[in-house]
């Protein structure tokens, strides 16, 4: 049935040299395949695997960039192969994460939209990708594109994602790179499923060795090696040239306050610093090693030798530098360490959202942190045109690393369940996602529902199914006029929403997490209206277990549930009351959840109320 499956994904193009794209063993087309690969002389054309290629350029955001599908960024390429690409043995970066690379879905075929170029995605491309993605006859939809939420209504993903939810296609989004911060979660349509990123069970990790035996370890994709040799050492603030024009500050090496003669055949430490690798190798620096208070789990690819510590063994680094009379230092390759998981990653972005507020996004997390995936050869791998170094696999972090691995258990979910609808689909990989543990309370607003699970995504029991109208009662409700919904729906026909049923409750739609968002006040009322699906056992039973958020009664009601066939619906209401302790001064978070469960099923939904101040 999967390789039936046909994912589209709208981003930068895709680069067949990739192994991860091989047909080997694939038969042709599915017959409801209507798509095509857009010719173009540099690029070598579809196959069995990919089925389709085209691109997009209405407005212009080329960059000088050839007129073709062919993945000059790698980013399409990595996406693509993180979806669905073939198993590829002793797959590595330069060594590092060696081992097989493989898809979410890997029998599932590829339909690549490239609507982003070197200086962006146009709105325009994105919907004529949305379009052509939808007459073509994909199956699911991935896009790892995002900026800042804006009014569905001008929103090209929101509007793109409404037609395709309408033709029965699910579209999953990244929800962007903003986090820890609040109100930076992106692509929040009711419509989208929006993956956020947590990590799997490996990082990556530099051991430094200093002179006077001390050592620490530091966080990046280093592909580099001192190997048994130690190096020169200094800092930022030892190598300031003694210039009185320069301008920046040394100790976090700005470019121009560095002296070439200081810099050069040396490792460099550099305070606090993001981005300054090219400015060492420029100065003839050999390598560089930076330090951050920030949480270290993302890790980047070095233009030079080199790694970040953190802020305490930066400072230590520093004190050795000042007290040595010949520093020195010893780095090592990046190699992979086991570590618990999953967590969510740092820069995941956090709810709540300001556009549907009673709407809690992000949906779900997904694998997003260190994805080894397939990559495009064209550009070098760090992206700087003085690096000599190219690959066809790559090492990314990301919600776009994220999002294609949600699409393809929906893809596998779908699979199995053909006839069920978007929302069906999103809900079967919500209600049966794994919580994840956080830390910081503040933290929940960034997990969703939690990590996704797909083999019990596959038999979910119930589902909270969700329909157009339901979505078009939901922006009524929330107060939007006749005519953008309107246009937002398309048609000749005057839409008016005194033609449909009210939506109500707190959030006016049958969502499968259950979130209210206050403003300076700590009193909690409200009440949930909720309808669930059979899609298990033909008679079955199922009985709520309510896990109340602190200092709030929750009641279910009724408690119990009974179905006597598959596609039977029952609805029920969860009441919401009491009042948030220590919410006064400064914004505060109480989860909680719902969970039906029968002898075989467990359908959890969270519960997540907010005070904002």
């Amino acid at each position: 049935m999967q390789n039936n499956m046909i994912i589209g994904l709208l981003d930068t193009g895709i680069y067949m040299g990739a192994p991860s794209f091989s047909d080997q063993g694939y038969g042709p087309a599915p017959a409801k395949w209507k798509g095509k690969c857009r010719a173009a002389f540099n690029f070598t054309g579809c196959n069995n695997k990919v089925i389709g290629a085209k691109f997009f350029n209405l407005d212009d955001m080329d960059d000088g960039e050839e007129m073709s599908p062919i993945d000059e960024d790698g980013h399409g390429t990595h996406t693509s192969s993180t979806a669905a690409g073939v198993p590829v043995s002793n797959a590595s970066f330069y060594g590092i994460a060696n081992g097989t690379a493989r898809g979410g879905v890997p029998s599932a075929r590829i339909a690549m939209y490239k609507v982003c170029w070197g200086i962006g995605c146009s709105d325009m491309d994105i919907l004529a990708g949305f379009d052509e993605a939808i007459a073509d006859g994909v199956d699911m939809i991935s896009i790892s594109i995002g900026g800042p939420s804006k009014s569905y209504f001008d929103d090209p993903i929101a509007i793109g994602s409404f037609h395709a939810m309408r033709a029965g296609i699910l579209t999953a989004c990244s929800a962007g790179n903003e986090g820890p911060n609040l109100f930076t979660v992106q692509n929040v349509a009711p419509w989208i499923l929006t993956v956020g990123a947590s990590s799997i069970d490996r990082q990556f990790k530099v051991a430094v060795s200093l002179g006077n035996g001390a050592r620490s370890s530091g966080v990046s994709i280093n592909t580099f090696s001192s190997g048994n040799r130690m190096l020169p050492l200094t800092s930022g603030t030892l190598a300031a040239n003694s210039s009185n024009t320069r301008y920046g500050n040394a100790s976090v090496c700005d470019y121009g306050t560095l002296s070439p003669a200081m810099v050069k055949g040396k490792v460099v430490y550099c305070v606090e610093s993001m981005d300054q690798e090219n400015t060492i190798k420029k100065l003839g620096g050999i390598g560089i090693i930076t330090s951050t208070d920030l949480q270290s789990d993302l890790a980047d690819t070095t233009l030079i030798l080199g790694t970040t510590v953190s802020s305490k063994d930066g400072m230590n680094i520093d004190r050795y530098i000042s007290s040595s009379r010949k520093p020195e230092v010893s780095i090592s390759k990046t190699r992979d360490v086991r570590v618990l998981a999953p967590f969510v990653a740092s820069f995941s972005a956090s709810g709540p959202q300001s556009i549907s507020p009673n709407i809690f996004k992000p949906d779900i997390l997904a694998p997003g942190l260190g994805i080894l995936a397939g990559y495009s050869k064209i550009p070098s791998v760090t992206g700087d045109p003085t690096d000599t170094r190219h690959s066809i696999f790559k090492i990314l972090s990301g919600t776009s690393m994220a999002c294609p691995h949600a699409v393809a258990t929906a893809a596998y979910v779908k699979s199995m369940h053909m006839d069920w609808s978007p929302a069906a689909v999103r809900s079967a990989l919500m209600t049966t996602a794994t919580p994840v543990k956080v830390e910081n309370r503040l933290d929940e607003l960034s997990i969703g529902s939690g990590q996704i699970n797909p083999v019990r995504a596959s038999d979910p029991g119930l589902v909270y199914d969700i329909g157009m109208k339901s979505y078009i009662s939901l922006l009524c409700y929330e107060g939007h006029n006749d005519t953008m919904i309107g246009l937002l729906i398309g048609g000749k026909t005057k839409f008016s929403c005194s033609s449909l049923k009210s939506a109500h409750g707190v959030d006016g739609i049958n969502y499968p997490s259950l979130h209210i968002q206050l403003k300076n006040t700590s009193k909690v009322s409200g009440v949930f209206f909720r309808t669930v699906t059979n899609v298990g056992s033909s008679k079955s039973v199922y009985t709520a277990t309510v896990m109340p958020p602190q200092g709030l009664n929750v009641e279910v009601i009724p408690r119990k549930l009974t179905f006597d066939r598959p596609g039977q619906k029952q609805s029920f209401k969860v009441i919401v009351k009491g009042a948030i302790k220590n919410s006064r001064k400064k914004s505060e978070v109480v989860t909680g959840s719902i969970a039906w469960s029968d002898s075989k099923h467990v359908v959890r939904s969270p519960i997540l109320i907010y005070v904002g101040r």
